[in-house]
């Protein structure tokens, strides 16, 4: 299995890197990665609302006020396939490490390293933009006080669902999710699908214990049951053990998954349980529809997340499994390889900075009475498609500047 080494544009052009690349790497792991963050970018920029609301710049969730979106985040919801490639990625980087005669310490100290130095050129460039508008007074103040009457941030409510911070979370989770890795590779081999397996029965577990008993703050241990189960689970694709296995396990995940969340997410299955199930799952009765979180929603299958959230990842899992024959064969072809070596060159600047594009192109839009739109109406939807193309004109620009940090240093000797 081919050493995993992030696709970063370096000295070498993308083509000689098409032509370098070996013929045993899987590059339906690559492709899912920037599939995925390509799928996170343009999701925000087509499900954002954002109003003017006395100096601060709010965004909220077109799912939470469009009756049918829900559906797509059962597609969209691309969490736990960055998850699930990043454990393929962690346990093949890991053991290339060690042959190498680097400690686990070295490893997660350079898998940190690659993931710290683009955000810290993002923090530094919007912790100056945030003191330049204290200094000018633009926007209102917002967040917690730092000292007197001086708040942390200007324009913008912190933390989550917000321009241009909101995704950042996700960074923070995944630098823990790393800095573990070693842990969780050595409990893969030791106990194998005994731990995904504790995975499962701790989210129910939580879940139960969380709706059903009262216990609130259990439900947020599925911070870690849910989102590193698929990452688990990357680490069967990576040691091989995925191979070996049918195409009946990936169309059992399908069914299981989807049909789990059809039956979870509907009043059928929770009519059995009577009136108590409006005091498990206020206002509805079952867990929501929608995989990503809302504004309007009381329970939240996102934050924390929850069984459907993990159900998701299973049905997705299962059919990327099922695709990656067809798509090996696809990314064989050079424009497609070529794309996806492109993308993943530069796969954390695209993460930390569409926010800020999609921002620009909303402070573009603006004075021409565009992207003001407080509902999903015809208009805001008229309007998604010009919001888009401006903003990845942005991103096109903000990579140009700083996509460079996200280039690794010299190894030591």
């Amino acid at each position: 299995m081919a050493v995993d080494e992030d696709c970063r544009v370096g000295t070498r052009t993308l083509d000689a890197m098409v032509e370098a690349t070996p013929a045993n790497r899987d590059r339906v792991v690559d492709f899912l990665r920037a599939a995925s963050i390509c799928a996170v970018v343009v999701g925000h920029w087509s499900i954002a609302i954002v109003w003017w609301d006395h100096g601060v710049l709010r965004v909220t969730s077109a799912i939470g006020v469009t009756s049918w979106l829900w559906l797509a985040t059962w597609v969209l919801q691309v969490m736990p396939i960055f998850f699930f490639v990043g454990g393929f990625s962690n346990l093949v980087s890991y053991d290339a490490a060690r042959l190498r005669g680097e400690t686990a310490g070295a490893f997660v100290r350079d898998r940190v390293a690659r993931l710290l130095r683009p955000s810290l050129v993002f923090f530094a460039v919007w912790a100056s933009l945030e003191l330049a508008m204290h200094l000018l007074d633009i926007g209102a103040p917002t967040g917690p006080h730092v000292w007197g009457t001086t708040t942390l941030l200007r324009g913008f409510y912190p933390p989550g669902a917000t321009l241009p911070f909101g995704p950042l979370w996700f960074l923070a989770v995944y630098l823990v999710v790393v800095a573990i890795a070693p842990w969780l590779i050595g409990l893969h081999r030791l106990f194998r699908w005994w731990v995904p397996a504790a995975m499962v029965v701790g989210a129910v577990a939580a879940d139960v214990l969380g709706f059903i008993a009262g216990f609130h703050l259990l439900r947020w241990c599925n911070v870690a049951f849910v989102l590193l189960l698929p990452h688990q689970l990357g680490f069967f694709f990576a040691d091989g053990t995925f191979a070996r296995l049918s195409k009946a396990v990936w169309w059992t995940m399908i069914a299981v998954g989807l049909g789990s969340l059809l039956a979870l997410t509907t009043t059928p299955f929770w009519s059995m349980f009577g009136d108590a199930r409006f005091r498990w799952f206020p206002g509805i009765g079952y867990y929501p529809k929608s995989l990503l979180g809302t504004d309007v929603e009381r329970v939240s299958n996102a934050y924390p997340p929850t069984v459907c959230f993990l159900l998701g990842g299973i049905w997705t899992i299962g059919a990327v499994m099922l695709l990656r024959p067809a798509l090996q064969r696809w990314l064989q072809g050079r424009r497609p390889w070529k794309a996806t070596i492109a993308v993943n060159g530069v796969i954390m600047t695209l993460f930390l900075w569409h926010m800020t594009a999609f921002l620009g192109a909303v402070l573009v839009l603006w004075p021409l009475d565009l992207a003001r739109e407080h509902d999903s109406t015809a208009a805001w939807w008229l309007q998604r498609p010009l919001i888009i193309a401006v903003s990845a004109a942005f991103l096109v620009g903000l990579i140009a500047v700083f996509g460079r940090f996200e280039r690794p240093g010299p190894r030591p000797r």
